[in-house]
């Protein structure tokens, strides 16, 4: 039962994260083009919450994470004014490799197929 209560108060963090960021005015946050929240995972005491972001442009991602980290204690103070939980977490920024980490994985499945493509299995 818990488990379902830090994963609605997670998506909820993201949202409302992904709103916040937007109206962020540091260069380097707004400089990254399209930065999204891919994923929150909150600890179960609700202390810490490691945020991973995801930029279109990866070669800004590192330059706007260090500006997400730098806004973090702002970005805590707002995110406690609208969700009203006991303990605001620690907001704790990473970049999220993992869509390219699947794009990686497709491209190696579909060498695969490539190579095996005319010879069928018996």
């Amino acid at each position: 039962m818990a488990s379902n209560r830090i994963g609605r108060i997670n998506e909820e963090i993201q949202r409302e994260l992904a709103a916040q960021i937007r109206s962020l005015k540091d260069p380097r946050v707004s400089g990254a083009g399209m930065l999204s929240v891919t994923r929150v995972s909150t600890t179960p005491d609700l202390r810490y919450a490691q945020v991973y972001v995801s930029a279109l442009d990866k070669t800004q991602e590192k330059e706007a994470v260090k500006g997400l980290k730098s806004a973090a204690g702002f970005l805590r103070r707002e995110l406690g004014a609208a969700l009203r939980l006991r303990y605001t977490p620690e907001l704790q920024f990473t970049a999220d490799d993992s869509i390219e980490h699947g794009a990686h994985i497709l491209e190696l499945l579909r060498d695969v197929e490539r190579k095996s493509g005319g010879q069928e299995d018996v």
